[in-house]
């Protein structure tokens, strides 16, 4: 049944084209890749789990996509070209028009990058997908959390809280009825991946992350792995209108939701013109929200914040 299972499902997505086909066959009892000349690999890996990372009776197709599409963020706040990725799978029971609707999600997520599934596992078990996926970046040069420098500029893309509010539309059991709420729950279900501009961003960003925990969260990353601060202005922040009614009088709520998977990094401001032009070009929207400073802590509108009580963490009570 297992190996029925993947030549069904799975093998289909191994016929990708980025990649010399030569080195690939879904089988074996691992993947042979040749390296890239003059590059490094990037490795990423994230596990969804049913009632975690997504609500209980999710559309496959949407875990499909998600669990691809989270994995190719990290790859691009690292300005990594994806290549490759594998899929460990752990299902309560075999249901075929599940597994149709799974394997389409990653086969479109995965199409704009002719990307392949080059390997994996199935077992039985409650709904878990984990991913790890690779790519390549010119050696030496990856975007890190590490490189924010005083004086710079803090930029973020898309708009900030979306599936946030989305995942309040889901747990509701709201379907996207009107096109704001259909908005937000596909930036939960089905988030855009920022590859494009991430690998533009090689070379002229200092540092980079991508939003999945919150974006004050994911910002204090950078923060404490480059010894900075910084003073974000909160009018700076680009929020929807739906998202900054769904924050009411909560204005911190839309920046510690989870799940946005957009960049957030920094540069410096001599680079801003430059930065701006990528971004069109990438049709990304980019908006500068604040100064890197040297005193460490994170401020919104010159008040610190306490981070203990910002963004999500798996682990907490």
């Amino acid at each position: 049944m297992e190996f029925d299972l993947i030549q069904k499902y799975f093998v289909p997505l191994s016929q990708a084209t980025n990649m010399d086909l030569d080195d690939l066959f879904i089988g074996d009892d691992g993947a042979l890749v040749t390296p890239v000349a003059d590059a490094q690999l990037v490795i990423v890996t994230d596990t969804l789990v049913e009632g975690i990372h997504f609500p209980v009776g999710s559309a496959s197709y949407d875990i499909g996509w998600k669990a691809l599409a989270v994995n190719l963020s990290d790859l691009a706040a690292m300005g990594a070209k994806p290549a490759f990725y594998s899929l460990a799978l752990t299902l309560p029971q075999v249901d075929q028009a599940w597994l149709n609707g799974l394997a389409q999600g990653l086969a479109d997520c995965a199409s704009p990058y002719s990307i392949p599934l080059i390997g994996g596992d199935t077992t039985r078990g409650p709904l878990t997908l984990t991913v790890t996926a690779q790519g390549w970046v010119p050696k030496g040069r990856a975007l890190l959390r590490k490189g924010a420098k005083a004086g710079e500029g803090i930029f973020v893309t898309g708009f900030i809280g979306e599936a946030g509010r989305g995942l309040s539309l889901a747990l509701a059991g709201k379907g996207g009825d009107n096109p704001a709420d259909l908005s937000s729950l596909n930036r939960l279900n089905r988030p855009v991946p920022r590859v494009g501009l991430g690998c533009a961003l090689v070379g002229v960003a200092s540092s980079a992350i991508d939003v999945s925990d919150g974006l004050l969260a994911d910002l204090n990353h950078i923060l404490v792995a480059s010894k900075v601060g910084a003073n974000l202005k909160s009018t700076d922040i680009p929020l929807s209108k739906p998202v900054q009614e769904w924050a009411g009088d909560e204005p911190l709520k839309p920046l510690c939701a989870g799940d946005d998977y957009e960049l957030c990094f920094t540069a410096s401001l001599d680079k801003v013109d430059q930065l701006y032009v990528l971004a069109e070009q990438q049709g990304v929207k980019l908006s500068q929200i604040g100064l890197i400073s040297q005193q460490p802590g994170l401020l919104v509108d010159g008040v610190p914040l306490d981070m203990k009580k910002t963004g999500y963490n798996h682990f907490s009570g």
